[in-house]
């Protein structure tokens, strides 16, 4: 078998998404982490982009992107995680295409920079969860995007989906009970031990330290909801 390497920022979620793909296929793979504001030259030499994921091969090939990696593990290795029929696997990759949508208005709200820029943002959230929730309606009964299957759309959604469980615990959101296909869907996510790099109690310190360094507006609250949480 091939010899992985994984580069990441630790809390990255688009890092997450192809470590979750490596573990939903039992591959052994080396999770290496470097510090955003300090890239090291040996990353610079490998990454076109500058940027994480980086999935290096045989210490020859360096893949970049994180969809571009999802799909080359799941035509490469088994068990294939992409519906085989040709229409449901457009229409997983027309959603999994709709992430960096879902994702942008979690992200926007965890680093708005002011009060009036975390509620402007926080106001567009239901937009999104909305359309994933008529998405899952159509898919079937769960647990997953295409029902009883895993797949590569839930592998794409878990790191965001964890992250807004992550906010919402710093200062109540209160939007995904009034979804509740993506509530249960967003469950069973979390509790499945692919979703996790790292202990989960572990990672939301993190996810919260994050948010501290960047001086972001939520912030303010981290330390009130680790007390209420004790």
């Amino acid at each position: 078998m091939a010899k992985y390497l994984l580069v990441s920022f630790e809390t990255c979620p688009w890092v997450q998404r192809a470590a979750i793909v490596l573990r939903e296929k039992n591959v052994p793979f080396e999770f290496r982490h470097i510090e955003p504001d300090n890239r090291p030259d040996w990353f610079l030499a490998i990454s076109p982009h500058k940027k994480v994921p980086v999935l290096r091969i045989d210490d020859k090939v360096s893949l970049f992107e994180s969809n571009a990696i999802a799909e080359y593990l799941d035509e490469t290795i088994a068990p294939r995680l992409h519906p085989e029929d040709p229409i449901e696997r457009a229409i997983n990759r027309a959603w999994t295409d709709y992430v960096p949508t879902f994702a942008d208005v979690v992200t926007a709200t965890a680093y708005a920079d002011s009060e009036e820029e975390y509620n402007k943002a926080a106001a567009k959230i239901p937009g999104p969860f909305e359309r994933i929730e008529k998405a899952l309606e159509k898919q079937g009964a769960g647990p997953f995007f295409n029902g009883a299957k895993y797949s590569l759309v839930d592998a794409a959604y878990a790191p965001f989906l964890q992250r807004y469980h992550f906010l919402d615990r710093v200062k109540k959101l209160g939007y995904i009970e009034n979804f509740p296909r993506l509530k249960a869907w967003g469950d069973t996510l979390l509790k499945r031990s692919s979703t996790h790099s790292f202990p989960e109690a572990e990672f939301e310190a993190k996810y919260r330290e994050n948010l501290k360094r960047r001086k972001k507006w939520v912030s303010k609250f981290v330390e009130t909801a680790k007390v209420a949480a004790e």
